[in-house]
């Protein structure tokens, strides 16, 4: 029978919980590094916000706009207070390559829409019209507490931040659901995607009309545009080049009687933007190859547009780095250095589901509390979409977990055929580098409060550490 066991522990494998597995010590670890990661979350509900906090960031880490430090090692760019891309300069020259984490910054929420306020003839009422944004279920945003967080541009081209809902003193906004009693024909003989028509995601704003002004048909309306004067010193026409985004209010939360997970808003794809730069702020001073973290927008829209992980960004600044490094930066050389670069599109994937098992494959997927999952292949309907990452560099990666003691997992996004999806590795992929996708495991992913392990977590950032500083 021992004989049996040394076998099976030596041929088989088997994914190990990380809190069987790690140290009183580093289970401690663990849990404490969670508490800035929820700090981070809930400064950071939107991709202009997680721009700001890493602005703030890079200064308390020393790090240098590129543009303004000649001799600097560690250098950065932000782009239109969407994306940015850090780095670390390694002994290395950067055409042999860079070690590159990519991770997206935008989540699934709620828009308004460029001309959004208005009263509604039935009720009079003032409401805001709105856009979803990202793959979301639509009846989860009904009748629950919702905060606005967004930027106006003003006519003298001052910018305008604001954020409501967030703060105990403040208003919160809410759509309200259809109430059960009414629901029988207009929801309940639906489809649940089609139960929640995305014209009726209404935002309700406010109901007191303009005192002054009874009896115009919309003082309620002005009553609204008053108040957003007298407080932001705006005008109704400053919304129609606005970004205001509608998200859950509130903050992260520990979660489990344990306090071992962390419940939040927008942890697709904040969670690993947040481990891969606290990796990177962490990693050893000399290192072999450059490190660069890119943090995208768009993702969950295609990662189209010029702040998306399609747009030119990532390789312009990679261009630049050739060159602050006194490196030739010709097309040749930076296709070159693209092509012999190794990059970890770091996301998130789907965790089994124990109220929903049947749509996962338990030998394959990820599971809570088991590490970061290496991710080989995403997409659907026969791989359709992914970048499906080389045996080599797939190899790499797991003998660089094992020898790091990093809890690692694999996994896929769902039983063969059952839906699926993809991530940015593949516009990564196109450039001739190796990728692979690397990131925690997600319960309710794409809900108001995605939930997740604090042993993946800090898994996650070990990972994305231990890259940086050997592959």
């Amino acid at each position: 029978m021992k004989k049996t066991d040394e076998l099976r522990q030596k041929l088989s494998y088997s994914r190990k919980n990380f809190w069987n597995e790690a140290s009183a010590k580093e289970q401690k670890v663990a849990l404490n590094f969670s508490d800035g990661y929820k700090d981070f979350l809930d400064e950071c509900k939107t991709e202009r916000e997680s721009i700001d906090y890493y602005v703030n960031e890079l200064a308390k880490q020393g790090y240098k706009e590129i543009e303004k430090a000649k001799k600097a090692k560690k250098v950065f760019r932000i782009s239109r207070n969407k994306n940015a891309g850090i780095a670390i300069i390694g002994k290395k020259p950067i055409s042999e390559g860079v070690n590159l984490i990519v991770s997206h910054i935008d989540a699934p929420r709620v828009d308004l829409k460029q001309n959004p306020l208005h009263q509604d003839d039935s009720t009079t009422l003032g409401m805001m019209k709105t856009h979803y944004y990202g793959g979301i279920k639509k009846y989860q945003w009904m009748s629950t507490p919702l905060a606005l967080h967004g930027t106006f541009i003003k006519k003298d081209g001052q910018t305008v931040k604001i954020t409501i809902g967030e703060d105990e003193k403040d208003p919160v906004f809410v759509m309200p659901d259809l109430l059960p009693h009414l629901a029988r024909k207009v929801q309940y003989t639906k489809k649940i995607g089609e139960a929640i028509d995305a014209g009726k995601m209404n935002l309700v704003f406010n109901s007191i009309p303009y005192p002054k002004d009874k009896e115009t048909k919309d003082s309620v309306k002005l009553n609204a545009l008053i108040l957003l004067n007298e407080k932001y010193d705006i005008i109704e026409e400053d919304f129609l080049s606005a970004e205001i985004e509608i998200v859950p209010a509130g903050k992260a939360r520990d979660a489990g009687i344990d306090r071992s997970l962390v419940l939040g808003y927008g942890q697709d794809d904040r969670i690993c933007a947040y481990t891969s730069a606290c990796a990177l702020f962490d990693a050893k001073e000399k290192l072999e190859k450059t490190a660069i973290v890119y943090l995208a927008d768009k993702e969950e829209i295609g990662s189209d547009g010029n702040t998306g992980a399609k747009s030119i960004f990532i390789i312009d600044f990679i261009a630049d780095l050739l060159k602050h490094n006194g490196e030739a930066f010709d097309s040749s050389t930076l296709r070159k250095t693209l092509i012999n670069s190794q990059v970890l599109s770091a996301d998130v994937n789907a965790g089994i589901n124990p109220n929903f098992p049947s749509v996962h494959e338990k030998e394959n997927a990820v599971h809570i509390g088991f590490g970061v999952s290496v991710t080989k292949f995403t997409g659907s309907g026969g791989k359709g979409g992914s970048n499906d990452a080389n045996a080599e560099f797939n190899s790499k990666i797991i003998d660089i977990y094992n020898k790091e003691n990093v809890c690692w997992q694999t996994g896929a996004l769902g039983k063969v055929d059952e839906g699926g999806g993809g991530t940015i590795a593949k516009f990564m992929a196109e450039h001739g580098s190796e990728v692979i996708d690397c990131g925690p495991g997600v319960l309710g992913m794409h809900s108001l409060y995605e939930l997740t392990s604090k042993a993946d977590i800090y898994s996650s950032y070990k990972a994305y550490k231990a890259f940086f500083e050997n592959a």
